[in-house]
């Protein structure tokens, strides 16, 4: 574990946006930290297409849509100081993404455990995620992503941004 790397868990929402935005002013152009922003692609369901045109070209608009958001992302942390060098933004494609050209993918079971698997790999200290990115109602049915990370997560400092 290096407490000097950090992944923040991003989806583009408001909440993933104030994570970025916390970890920034949290962090700040100090000490030389590593700050690695994380986009998991989750494609939507193919059976709500009537062809596999119009599939692929909703996976294309989300895919540029979460990339721009990632780049977003990544400014916010250049403008609050910290040094190109050492911000990175990652985007892990879906395993049953029509679009796929990477040969890492997710494999779509669980976004908790995927971002978990990424901390682990790169070695990351402190993981960062929005609080919640789903109605209470879901949250109650089936969890959310953050909560999962804190019920999983070993051997590494969480911080969940409301």
């Amino acid at each position: 574990m290096n407490i000097e790397k950090i992944l923040i868990a991003f989806d583009g929402s408001e909440n993933s946006h104030r994570a970025v935005a916390y970890t920034a002013a949290m962090t700040g152009p100090g000490p030389e930290r590593r700050i690695t922003v994380a986009a998991i692609e989750r494609p939507p369901d193919r059976d709500l297409y009537p062809d596999d045109a119009s599939w692929k070209a909703e996976c294309a608009r989300r895919v540029t849509h979460i990339r721009a958001a990632l780049d977003a992302a990544r400014d916010r942390l250049l403008t609050a100081g910290i040094p190109a060098a050492r911000v990175e933004t990652r985007f892990v494609e879906s395993c049953r993404s029509p679009l796929r050209e990477a040969r890492e993918c997710s494999i779509g079971t669980s976004i908790a455990l995927e971002i978990l698997r990424l901390a682990e790999d790169g070695g990351f200290g402190t993981l960062v995620v929005g609080r919640r990115g789903v109605s209470k109602q879901e949250e109650f049915l089936f969890g959310s992503v953050s909560t999962k990370i804190i019920q999983a997560a070993k051997g590494l400092a969480v911080w969940v941004v409301a």
